[in-house]
């Protein structure tokens, strides 16, 4: 299972970033393998309209299940939630603590 968190950085102690569509990357975790990868989402930073439609175009298309950030515009939510993606808030400093409270069940899907 894949699951993305919103961020700036490349790592686990990088922040969270609040904003799903402009964050500047996605750090995809996957909990089966303990691993994660990198996407970059700089295109979508500055993008006039429809940064977070392509942002979860970006994310389904690398088979993530669930999303971590702070917000998720309606337009997003609505293609994620139609690829069966399930977003996740949380307003965790970094994405260790995010992740940390992704599996002990502590965020509320939206």
């Amino acid at each position: 299972m894949k699951i993305a968190f919103t961020t700036s950085g490349n790592d686990l102690n990088a922040p969270l970033v609040n904003q799903f569509g402009r964050a500047p990357k996605f750090l995809i975790y996957d909990l089966d393998e303990d691993t994660f990868e990198v996407v970059d989402n700089q295109k979508n930073v500055n993008a006039v309209k429809g940064a977070g439609i392509d942002a979860a175009g970006t994310l389904t298309q690398q088979g993530v299940n669930g999303i971590v950030t702070g917000y998720c515009g309606p337009n997003a939510y609505r293609v994620l939630s139609a690829a069966g993606v399930k977003v996740y808030y949380t307003y965790a400093t970094t994405l260790a603590a995010a992740l940390k409270q992704y599996r002990s069940g502590k965020l509320n899907e939206a």
